[in-house]
């Protein structure tokens, strides 16, 4: 029972990552960490 629930658990991050890749989310969270690390360095 623990390996199915390991496997589920597995196969349902898979399935979430798609989604936020499809729906462009890499590339807001990229623009977001980079106006983070620029603030940090005092540049932006």
């Amino acid at each position: 029972m623990k390996r199915y629930a390991s496997l589920i658990v597995f196969f349902i991050s898979i399935l979430l990552a798609g989604y936020g890749l499809f729906t462009n989310e890499a590339n807001i969270l990229w623009q977001k960490a980079i106006t983070i690390c620029l603030s940090c360095i005092g540049i932006g």
